[in-house]
C-alpha cells in the first residue's frame, strides 16, 4: 500500500448520498458516511498513518493494477495481473432508494480470480470522526463479521466464501487464496450505532445486488439524449454529476473530498463537500443538455426552496454555498491531527468561505430556474413572491464590492464576473416576468440591468489590454468571463469579446490549459501558486466553439481529454507537470467538460454540414 497514491490514481463509487475513492491498488482511503459530508470512515488520502483504509489487494512482488468501469456504470473494477494469476475486486454500492435519506450503507468488494492463483490481502482499520475518536471491535465466533463501534456509527464487516477475519488489536485483516473461478465478497455495512445488524450476506444475494446496481446505471444513462462524438467521455461525466448529487435533495456536492491541495505542500486545501449555488446551477444545463430534466427539475425544487427560506448567515437572500439538506451552517474548522495529503496541511473541514458575499449566485440561480417553466408554475403565486423579492433586493444592492467567484480572503473588490452575473439575474427575471405574466418591478429591474451592462462596458473593459478584465480597479484578465457569451451578455463573435479572447490566449492560456487569473498580478489573500484550473480550460473550448474557431476548440478539447486520469475522471486542477491537483473527482470540471462537447458538436455538425 503506497502511503499517498496520486490524487488521480482513484476510482469513484457511490449510492446517491455517499461515496468512497479506491485506488488502483483496491485500497479504500476516503468515505464518508451517511452523507457526502458527514465525517469520514476512512481518511488515510489525508493522514496515511492515521486516517484509517479498507485495503484489498495482492501480495507478492512483481504486480501490475489496472483499473475500469464497468462500461456507462459506477461499477470500479480493480485487476491485479501477477505472475501466478490475475485477480479482481469489483467494488459497488447498491442504489436502494436513493431519494429516501438513510443512514444504512453498503459497500460490497467482490474477490474473483480469472486465471491462475491470487491471493489476496484484507486490512480494514476504520477511524471514525475524522479520525478523532475511537472504536471498539467485536468478532464473531466463526470469524465472519466484525463490527466496529465507533462515533455514534456502526461498521460491520461480513465475509463470504474463504475470507477468514483475524483481530488486529481493534481492527481486522485476512488473507485469502481464490483459484480461477473462485469468489468471495467483504461487505462494509454502515449505520447509525445501535442499528440492528444486517443480514447474513449469500452468493446469492451478493449476485442480485450487482445485477441491480448494474441495472440501475444503464437505464439512468439510457435517459441521455446525446450522440455526439464524444459518447463515453460525457456519459462519464453525465454518470460523476449523477454520484455527486444527493439523491434526497437533489443537492449536488462540488466534489466527494475535503482537503485535497491544490498545490502539494500549500495551504489552499478547502472542503468541496458541500453545495455551491453556483456550480448546481451550472450543472443544470449540462443535465438538460444532455436531456436528464428529472434531476434538473428535483434541483430547482431545492433551489426554490433556499429562497423561500430566507435563512442565512449573512443576512443576504442566498448564501454562496449550503449542506446538501440546505443547512446553511459550514463553520470551518482545521484537523490539527491529520498531516494531509503529503504533508498539505492545514486539512480543513466545513468551510469559511460560505459568509462571503458573492453577488454573481444570484445570475446563476435565477438563470437555473429560468430554463423551464414547470418548476416555478408549481410554486405558486408564494415561490414568485420569494423570487421577486431576491430581484428587488438585488436592485439596491447589485453596485457592491464581493469577493467574487474564485472567493478570494484578499478582501472585496467590484467583479466583473460579479457584474456580468448580476445582469443575468435582471435579465433572465425580466423574462420570466413577462412569459409568465407576473407581478413585477420590471422597471426597476430593467433600470438596473442597463445600469450593470453600462457599468461593465465603461469600468470593466480596459481599452489598453483590449479586453475586459477581473474586476474596476486592474488590467488583469479572469477566465471566469469565458462565460460572457454563454450568458449572452456579448455575442461569441463581437470585436470586444474576440480581442478578449485573444488576449486570454496570450497571458491565460499555457499548452491549451487554463489559469483563472495570475495570483501574482491579483493577490487573493493566500500563500502559494495553483495549477491550472480545469474548468477554464474546457469553458475556454466552448468559448473558442461559439467564436467560430472549431478547428481551435477541438485541438484544445482533444489535448485536455489526455489529461483525464485512467477513468476519465478530473480532479479540480492540472500541475505543471500534468499531475492532478485539487478535491476529486470534482462536478464543475465535469459539467464544464459536458456543456463544451455539447457546443463543440454543434459547431463542428455546422461546419461539416
Amino acid at each position: 500500500m503506497r502511503r499517498y497514491p496520486p490524487i488521480a490514481d482513484h476510482g469513484l463509487v457511490g449510492d446517491l448520498q455517499t461515496a468512497a475513492l479506491v485506488s488502483s491498488d483496491g485500497v479504500v482511503d476516503w468515505w464518508c458516511a451517511p452523507r457526502f459530508d458527514s465525517p469520514s470512515l476512512f481518511a488515510a488520502l489525508l493522514d496515511h498513518d492515521r486516517g484509517g483504509h479498507f485495503a484489498l489487494t495482492v501480495d507478492g512482488p512483481d504486480v501490475t493494477t489496472r483499473q475500469l468501469y464497468l462500461a456507462d456504470t459506477a461499477v470500479l473494477v480493480t485487476r491485479f495481473l501477477t505472475p501466478d494469476g490475475v485477480g479482481e475486486v469489483v467494488d459497488f454500492m447498491p442504489v436502494e432508494q436513493p431519494e429516501t435519506a438513510t443512514d444504512r450503507h453498503r459497500l460490497i468488494r467482490v474477490l474473483r480470480v480469472t486465471r491462475g492463483r491470487v491471493r489476496f490481502r484484507l486490512d480494514c482499520r476504520p477511524r471514525f470522526d475524522y479520525a478523532r475518536a475511537p472504536h471498539r471491535l467485536h468478532l464473531s465466533p466463526d470469524a465472519a463479521t466484525a463490527h466496529f463501534a465507533g462515533h455514534g456509527t456502526d461498521a460491520h464487516l461480513q465475509a463470504l466464501g474463504p475470507v477468514p477475519l483475524e483481530r488486529d488489536g481493534d481492527d481486522v485483516r485476512a488473507t485469502v487464496e481464490l483459484a480461477q473461478g473462485e469468489r468471495a465478497a467483504a461487505i462494509l455495512t454502515v449505520c447509525a450505532a445501535g442499528s440492528a445488524p444486517p443480514a447474513p450476506p449469500t452468493p446469492e444475494s451478493v449476485r442480485a445486488d450487482f445485477d441491480d446496481t448494474w441495472t440501475f446505471w444503464h437505464r439512468w444513462i439510457r435517459r441521455s439524449h446525446y450522440r455526439g462524438r464524444w459518447q463515453d467521455t460525457v456519459n462519464r461525466s453525465a454518470i460523476t454529476l449523477k454520484l455527486l448529487t444527493y439523491a434526497p435533495t437533489g443537492a449536488p456536492v462540488a466534489a466527494a473530498t475535503a482537503g485535497l491541495p491544490e498545490q502539494l505542500g500549500g495551504e489552499r486545501n478547502w472542503d468541496y463537500r458541500y453545495t455551491w449555488v453556483r456550480d448546481a446551477s451550472l450543472s443544470l444545463d449540462a443535465l438538460l443538455g444532455l436531456g436528464f430534466t428529472d434531476e434538473a427539475q428535483t434541483f430547482r425544487l431545492w433551489l426554490g426552496d433556499r429562497i423561500k427560506q430566507d435563512h442565512t448567515v449573512t443576512g443576504e437572500p442566498l448564501q454562496i454555498m449550503y449542506r446538501v439538506d440546505g443547512d446553511p451552517h459550514l463553520t470551518e474548522e482545521t484537523l490539527d491531527h491529520l498531516e494531509g495529503y503529503r504533508g498539505s496541511a492545514p486539512v480543513r473541514i466545513g468551510n469559511g468561505a460560505a459568509g462571503q458575499l458573492q453577488l454573481d449566485i444570484y445570475g446563476e440561480a435565477i438563470h437555473a430556474l429560468s430554463n423551464t417553466r414547470a418548476p416555478l408554475h408549481g410554486a405558486g403565486y408564494d415561490g414568485w413572491l420569494a423570487l421577486s423579492g431576491v430581484l428587488d433586493w438585488l436592485t439596491d444592492h447589485w453596485d457592491r464590492p464581493d469577493e467574487g467567484i474564485w472567493e478570494t480572503r484578499g478582501g472585496r473588490r467590484h467583479f466583473t464576473y460579479s457584474r456580468l452575473m448580476c445582469w443575468a439575474a435582471f435579465d433572465r427575471g425580466i423574462r420570466l416576468a413577462r412569459d409568465l405574466a407576473r407581478p413585477a418591478d420590471i422597471a426597476a429591474w430593467t433600470t438596473a440591468r442597463d445600469a450593470v451592462f453600462r457599468q461593465i462596458m465603461d469600468r470593466g473593459w480596459s481599452p489598453a489590454r483590449r479586453a475586459f478584465v477581473q474586476h474596476y480597479d486592474t488590467d488583469v484578465l479572469d477566465a471566469s468571463l469565458l462565460l460572457m457569451p454563454a450568458v449572452g451578455f456579448v455575442a461569441p463573435r463581437d470585436p470586444r469579446w474576440l480581442s478578449t479572447l485573444d488576449a486570454m490566449e496570450t497571458e491565460l492560456v499555457s499548452d491549451s490549459l487554463v489559469y483563472r487569473y495570475d495570483p501574482a498580478a491579483s493577490p487573493d489573500g493566500l500563500r502559494g501558486s495553483e495549477g491550472t484550473f480545469s474548468l477554464c480550460s474546457f469553458l475556454y473550448v466552448d468559448a473558442l466553439a461559439r467564436a467560430g474557431r472549431p478547428g481551435q476548440a477541438r485541438y484544445a478539447f482533444d489535448k485536455m481529454l489526455t489529461y483525464a486520469n485512467h477513468v476519465g475522471l478530473f480532479a479540480e486542477e492540472i500541475g505543471p507537470t500534468g499531475e492532478q491537483l485539487g478535491n476529486f473527482p470534482q462536478a464543475f470540471t465535469h459539467l464544464a467538460l459536458i456543456n463544451a462537447a455539447l457546443a463543440l458538436d454543434e459547431e463542428l455538425d455546422r461546419a461539416e454540414s
